[in-house]
Order: structure tokens, then C-alpha cells, then sequence
């Protein structure tokens, strides 16, 4: 339901928030204790979570009683800058619906004579720093909201980047807009890459859940870890849980994605039985790669779709083959990403 195109609402709320808006809070126990959030409902029954101290990322998000979103087992945890070394980023590794590598780094840890990163990067272990929150209006008619952040990623003598993060929605329409623009503030060239990791679970996750994307799909390093289900299904479908991936198992394909006529690509996953599905959409020309990350352990079930200005290599191969983004002094770069959640009959049609 679109309540911009509906008038039954009129004159029978007293509140804004009896439909939805944004709710800032603190949490007071476990691993995650004094840690900002920020529920988002959009009044459709899609609710996500912002997580204010890991970057403004998503953990939590349903649509009604079914959740998006992979949660690990670490869940929610405050966050630890100094986890920037080999692979104790995956230490703090909530899942959730989006969390976001980079700014620097996207890829296994590395060294080379710009220095070493550890894996996926800084910027999901990094708090964010509130610039502003807009509510939805029921009594002027706007029923638009957003919350806006910026996070950096900065060194004295550099490099220094920041981002400027703005996620928004409109009451009624079941979608979450994220705009990221990163700037160099620094006075020499920096490092740069982004990898979007969209982490998907149960329900919307299932045996014979379709993923759906087009595009040229790229061997990766250790393609040969690839399981016998992906040799036959080519990462179209879900697998049911299995021993292979048990530790670090995993089937993972780069991919060149295949844009429509205006750049835009197109790719999510759709469950036809349960009659969901979630539509994720973004610029070829700002990120031109595709990721699918396949986890299924038992116990550890879930698959990725990852936007991505390369693909997961890290700065010391991206710099060595030639394509590491390079942000001159001022320079900024905007990232667009859009998921829509599909219901009925806009599942199966779900194809691109």
C-alpha cells in the first residue's frame, strides 16, 4: 500500500509514528552494550535496524514476521577500530542485511608498500557521527524520512576519507534508498574501494530460493572449491544445508553484471513458495561488479549479493593489476544502492 495515494489514514492518527518513522535508542546488555541504533519502519511491515556505531550498516530487517537478513553469531557487537589486522574483522562480523567493506580495502588481508589491511577494511568497526534525522509528516503530507552520518576513515599525514551516508524511504513503499558519497580530505591521492556485503538468510533464504542476476560469471582464485550443487546450478539457486561448507566452506562467484539501457543492474533473490523476495538494484558505472558469496553450514546458513567497485582482492592486487581507485585531493565518488521487497505475484515475475 502507497499511503501517499491513499486518504483512509486521514484524520485518524494523532501521531506519525502510529504508521512508522525513524527510533534512535542505546543498547544496555550483551556484547553490543552501549551501542547507538536506529529502528526504521516503513509502515508496509519492512523494519530494519541501523547500527549508529558500525557505520550506519543494517543487522536486523523483516517484512512482517519473515527476516531478510542474516544474523551471525556474534549478532550485534560494539565496535573494535584495532580489529583491522589479518582476519579478525570476522571477530565482529554481525552479518546483517548490509555490511559495508572498504573504504580502503575490500578483499583478504594484504601488504605491499602502501602497508597492510586486514580484511574487508576498517569501516564496519567505525561509529558514525549523527548529522541529522528527518521524521515523516502526516499533518503536512510529507511522508518522506531519511537519517544522514558521516564516517571516516583518516590518519595523520593521510590518507582521509570520509563518508557521507543518507538512507531514506517513504512511508508505505517497502524499500530502502542508502546514497554514500566518499571524499578525500586529505592533501595526496587515496586508496579506495567498496564492496556492499547484502547478507540474506532463512526464510527468505531456502532450498531452491532463486538468486537472480545477469551477467558473465568470473573464475575466482579458489574456484575449485566450488560444490558440486554450483557446477549444476551456476549460483541461480539455494542449497539446502551442507557438510562441505562446514569451517571456511564456501562457493563464491565474481561477476561481470549486465546492465539495462539507462546502466542500471538488477539482482536479489526470490522465494516463490513463500512469496517474497528482495529486489536489489544499482549503477553499473559506480560499481561494476557483482559478488555472490554462498555459505551454507549448518547452523551458518546464508548467501551475500555484493555491489562492488572490485571484486573482493584487496588493495595490494588492485594496485598491482591496475585497477585500484586512486581519489585525488577533493575528489568524491556517490554510490547508489536500492532493496525493494516483492510480495504475490511480483515474485514470480521477479527475472531479469
Amino acid at each position: 500500500m502507497n499511503l501517499g495515494n491513499s486518504r483512509s489514514w486521514k484524520y485518524k492518527l494523532s501521531n506519525t509514528h502510529q504508521i512508522g518513522g525513524i527510533e534512535t535508542s542505546i543498547l544496555d546488555n550483551g556484547a553490543g552494550k552501549g551501542v547507538r541504533i536506529a529502528w526504521v519502519n516503513t509502515g508496509t511491515g519492512l523494519r530494519y535496524k541501523l547500527v549508529l556505531d558500525r557505520g550506519i550498516d543494517i543487522l536486523d530487517a523483516f517484512f512482517n514476521e519473515n527476516s531478510l537478513a542474516w544474523i551471525s553469531h556474534a549478532g550485534i557487537t560494539a565496535p573494535q577500530p584495532f580489529s583491522n589486522q589479518g582476519i579478525d574483522w570476522l571477530r565482529t562480523f554481525g552479518g546483517g542485511l548490509l555490511t559495508t567493506c572498504g573504504l580502503s580495502n575490500a578483499g583478504p588481508p594484504n601488504v605491499d608498500e602502501g602497508g597492510s589491511r586486514g580484511l574487508h577494511g576498517n569501516y564496519s568497526n567505525t561509529p558514525a557521527e549523527l548529522v541529522s534525522i528527518k521524521q515523516p509528516d502526516i499533518f503536512s503530507g510529507d511522508l518522506s524520512f531519511e537519517i544522514v552520518a558521516k564516517v571516516r576513515e583518516t590518519a595523520t599525514f593521510g590518507p582521509s576519507l570520509e563518508m557521507l551516508r543518507k538512507i531514506s524511504g517513504v512511508l508505505g513503499v517497502p524499500e530502502i534508498r542508502i546514497q554514500d558519497k566518499v571524499t578525500n580530505l586529505g592533501n595526496s591521492p587515496a586508496p579506495h574501494m567498496l564492496l556492499y556485503h547484502i547478507n540474506c538468510g532463512w526464510p527468505l533464504i531456502d532450498e531452491g530460493t532463486r538468486i537472480v542476476w545477469m551477467g558473465e560469471k568470473k573464475p575466482k582464485a579458489t574456484d575449485a572449491n566450488n560444490t558440486e550443487f554450483n557446477r549444476k546450478h551456476e549460483f541461480t539457486r539455494c542449497a539446502a544445508p551442507m557438510d562441505e561448507h562446514s569451517g571456511f566452506g564456501e562457493d563464491v562467484a565474481f561477476i561481470d553484471p549486465k546492465a539495462d539501457s539507462t546502466g542500471k543492474v538488477v539482482c536479489g533473490y526470490a522465494n516463490d513458495e513463500l512469496g517474497l523476495a528482495l529486489r536489489i538494484s544499482f549503477s553499473k558505472n559506480q560499481m561494476p561488479w557483482l559478488i555472490n558469496w554462498q555459505h551454507w553450514g549448518k547452523n551458518e546458513y546464508v548467501t551475500a549479493l555484493e555491489p562492488a567497485t572490485h571484486p573482493p582482492i584487496g588493495q595490494a592486487q588492485a594496485r598491482e593489476n591496475g585497477t585500484l581507485i586512486l581519489l585525488k585531493p577533493g575528489e568524491s565518488r556517490t554510490y547508489d544502492l536500492r532493496m525493494e521487497v516483492l510480495t504475490g505475484q511480483n515474485v514470480r515475475e521477479f527475472k531479469v
